[in-house]
């Protein structure tokens, strides 16, 4: 017979936080969210300083290095950026064997996964900056290839001559992208490129905090990245918008969906106690990029769903957050819905590398202790007696 287990005695503790909320973890220079505020800043500027006027490579940079480039600078990173677009012929081999109906999140995955396999000579020291670089440049080639290959089309091999957002639409589709679309898309990027300790460059810092390589590290951020509580929920605001279809059926719909339970997409965040400031830029963008009708869909159903959210849920403070714009924006530029949240991933790409330059340039293991709530009395019983 065994003892009976008994639970320990009750604490006047007060209850830790759930989800680490409110708990430090690490120290950065990166970036900071002011959630109060509806402020997010990068290494000093605010992001409304360089939304739209920063190009992708200049605030690469700025994150990777802390200052913005001078001419020479750029120059130089953009020729970095060119030099590595070219994939190895095992990681397109080993994307071409994937399923045509594999998530693209997957893929890039497996993709990051598998540079850092096949390019061991590049990614097993310390994470450097010419690494996070050359990873950064491969994220938009490892979902183009995917994404054409399960279109039965070939691969595009990139291009030098153009930055990252117009790279990135040609390799997708094969031709040079007009402005009207890569302009936008390089804003989006700029404003997914960091956002303090979210779960996602958590999980970089802890990686690169054991010594492991940068692939490792975008590896697993990749895959923390995927869940629809962090980088999935653009997807799901297009599928809702689609949903809703016209702007006739917006009050109806979304009423329904919160008679029944259903949570509104794009709205909320767990930081941001205010618009979340890059729904704001976002919001402009999708005005000049989207058709007129997507586009006042889009804005009816924001209008009433802050309304109805605010009349059933008072005080809770919802807001429109980033990701409900996103959709409109990515869906203006000739994305899929499943490729929101890998395109989110070539943005943040940058900024869980920086991280990691960061964790690495004063490391020291991320090993957090847990309050055990177990009991502590078992004995054990013999498998005859079970």
């Amino acid at each position: 017979m065994s003892h009976s287990a008994t639970a320990p005695a009750p604490t006047t503790e007060p209850p830790k936080p759930n989800g680490l909320e409110g708990v430090v973890a690490a120290s950065t220079e990166l970036s900071h969210v002011f959630g109060e505020e509806g402020r997010l800043v990068y290494r000093g500027y605010d992001i409304h300083e360089l939304a739209g006027k920063a190009s992708f490579e200049e605030v690469a940079h700025l994150l990777w290095v802390g200052t913005l480039p001078n001419r020479a600078e750029l120059a130089d990173l953009k020729e970095k950026f060119g030099a590595n677009r070219i994939l190895p012929d095992a990681v397109i081999d080993g994307l071409r064997a994937l399923p045509e109906n594999a998530n693209p999140m997957d893929a890039l995955r497996t993709g990051v996964s598998l540079v850092g396999a096949v390019e061991t000579g590049l990614f097993d020291d310390e994470p450097d900056l010419d690494e996070a670089i050359a990873l950064a440049a491969r994220f938009p080639a490892i979902l183009a290839t995917f994404f054409r290959l399960r279109q039965g089309k070939e691969p595009v091999p990139g291009r030098a001559d153009l930055n990252t957002a117009q790279n990135y639409l040609y390799q997708l589709f094969g031709t040079e992208p007009e402005e009207r679309h890569w302009k936008p898309l390089e804003t989006y990027l700029v404003l997914l490129m960091d956002h303090g300790l979210n779960a996602s460059t958590f999980t970089a810092r802890v990686i690169a905090s054991t010594d492991s390589d940068l692939s490792s590290a975008l590896t697993g951020a990749v895959g923390a990245l995927k869940g629809p509580a962090h980088g999935g929920a653009p997807a799901k605001v297009l599928d809702m918008l689609n949903a809703i279809g016209t702007v006739d059926n917006v009050d109806a719909w979304l009423t329904n969906a919160l008679d029944t339970g259903e949570r509104l997409m794009g709205f909320g965040h767990r930081v941001y106690k205010a618009e979340d400031p890059r729904a704001e830029i976002l919001r402009g963008m999708a005005e000049t990029a989207s058709t007129p009708e997507f586009f006042a869909l889009s804005k009816t159903t924001e209008d009433r769903a802050l309304a109805l959210l605010d009349e059933r849920k008072p005080g809770r403070r919802l807001y429109t957050n980033v990701e409900f714009y996103s959709a409109a924006v990515l869906a203006a530029v000739g994305l899929p819905g499943d490729m929101f949240p890998p395109t989110f991933a070539v943005a943040r790409a940058v900024g869980w590398s920086a991280h990691v330059l960061e964790q690495v340039a004063h490391n020291r293991l991320i090993r957090p202790q847990s309050e055990y709530i177990g009991v502590t009395d078992k004995t054990f019983t013999p498998i005859a007696d079970r």
